[in-house]
């Protein structure tokens, strides 16, 4: 008998669902912040842990399987924080409609300057602001296509926007983009694209990728949304772009430190639309049975020694 520690509370269908597919196994259930020492300690498989590690895990020593109900997984990576042969998967997939519609909703809003007549609205006043746009004939610059990426730009395809992919490594382009493109031509391209929707991975590879050269090359009249991670991103030179007029406004989901800071500049910026990283949140109906699911699958594919989904290649 195995003992399996869930980090969500689940209802009690769902909870059911997942301990079908691994009968004859010890199950509990709590959060990430409520697990005890204990716990962990006697934890072979942790199932649904948060993107953040809970601090509990360095007390696991029999730790053999941790499966996130998050996307991104860069803070397990840290040397000596797992034991070392470990599996780790993420919940990819499981987000993609969420995360997708909020960015549209947020490149929709910014289209017709909506974000300015609610302020305007909280102030009483009856005002004008400007030219809109439209996402038809536009074009949409989808940088990273994976899941979220592709959803993404089916939806605004669909709108009639022409769509460009950005993938890190060539690859046969798929029927949601017009134009495929590899990562090392972003630079080139990015002044073509009339939004630019962003929703890379976190990690070296990434970090500041957004600095005030690439900005530079963008539009002025452009677009910038941001679902992927906020490390892709200098802030500064975000700040600097939208206050100096290089860029007509932007919206992010995901922020270098997040909390973000309540002194943070990014709050005082007109032409910056924030929401607190809950794109990819279970707030969508479906999604928490979704993310079940997916764990439910990966559990009893561990327990039968099949291949898992999502694995997360820790090297």
């Amino acid at each position: 008998m195995k003992n399996i520690l869930v980090l969500m509370d689940l209802r009690e269908d769902l909870r059911q669902e997942l301990e079908n597919t691994a009968p004859g196994n010890f199950f509990s259930y709590t959060s990430d912040s409520r697990a005890t020492e204990e716990q962990f300690r006697d934890a072979e498989i942790i199932l649904a842990a948060g993107g953040r590690p809970p601090d509990g895990l360095k007390a696991c020593k029999k730790l053999k399987y941790i499966a996130l109900r998050s996307v991104g997984y860069e803070q397990y990576l840290t040397p000596g924080l797992l034991p070392r042969k470990t599996v780790l998967t993420n919940a990819k997939g499981v987000y993609s409609k969420a995360v997708a519609e909020h960015g549209l909703a947020l490149t929709l809003s910014l289209e017709k300057n909506l974000p300015y007549y609610r302020d305007n609205q909280n102030q009483g006043l009856w005002r004008a602001e400007g030219r809109t746009s439209s996402i038809a004939d536009s074009t949409v610059l989808v940088v990273g296509l994976g899941d979220i990426g592709n959803y993404y730009a089916k939806l605004a395809k669909a709108l009639g926007a022409y769509v460009i992919g950005v993938k890190r490594t060539p690859g046969t382009k798929p029927d949601t983009v017009d134009e495929l493109i590899t990562q090392d031509r972003l630079k080139e391209t990015v002044g073509r694209a009339d939004v630019i929707f962003n929703v890379l991975p976190g990690g070296p590879e990434t970090y500041h990728l957004y600095d005030e050269e690439l900005f530079s090359r963008m539009k002025s009249t452009a677009l910038f949304i941001n679902c992927g991670r906020g490390s892709s991103v200098d802030t500064q030179a975000l700040c600097a772009t939208l206050e100096g007029g290089g860029l007509r406004a932007a919206a992010c989901d995901v922020f270098e430190t997040e909390p973000l800071p309540p002194d943070s500049k990014l709050w005082k910026i007109r032409n910056l639309v924030i929401t607190p990283h809950r794109a990819g949140f279970l707030l969508l109906p479906g999604t928490e049975e979704a993310l079940v699911r997916l764990l439910a699958e990966n559990l009893n594919a561990w327990i039968e020694g099949r291949e898992l989904k999502n694995v997360v290649h820790r090297a």
